[in-house]
């Protein structure tokens, strides 16, 4: 099993910017593609970005491409999502999740392992 949680999230005006963190306990990450979702309030939760289990290789949702960056630090067990140029349409709950099965493919629409998430508000 693995646990995974969440943290970073805050209050932020437009324009600004934050980092996310997602810490792993139980078992390492190394060998597990990573994702972030989000959910904002009254919508459906939807993909962000994904991470394969090295690092080479990244997905993102059209919506946050070249706003956001995720990356990962095996040796620490966490990844990161760093988020610029927030908009309020970034407000959400984020969520951190991880997948057991090493075949990394891009785009997720679930994952098997999840934090609890984050609240991230942007102000306009």
């Amino acid at each position: 099993q693995v646990q995974l949680v969440e943290s970073g999230g805050g209050l932020v005006q437009a324009g600004g910017s934050l980092r996310l963190s997602c810490s792993a306990s139980g078992r390492t990450i190394s060998s597990y593609p990573m994702g972030w979702f989000r959910q904002a309030p009254g919508k459906e939760r939807e993909f962000v970005a994904s991470i394969s289990w090295g690092g080479g290789r990244t997905y993102y949702a059209d919506s946050v491409k070249g706003q956001f960056t995720i990356s990962r630090d095996n040796a620490k067990n966490t990844v990161y999502l760093q988020m610029n140029s927030l908009k309020p349409e970034d407000t959400a709950v984020y969520y951190c999740a991880a997948s057991s099965s090493p075949t990394y493919r891009g785009v997720y629409y679930d994952m098997d392992y999840w934090g609890k998430g984050t609240l991230v508000t942007v102000s306009s």
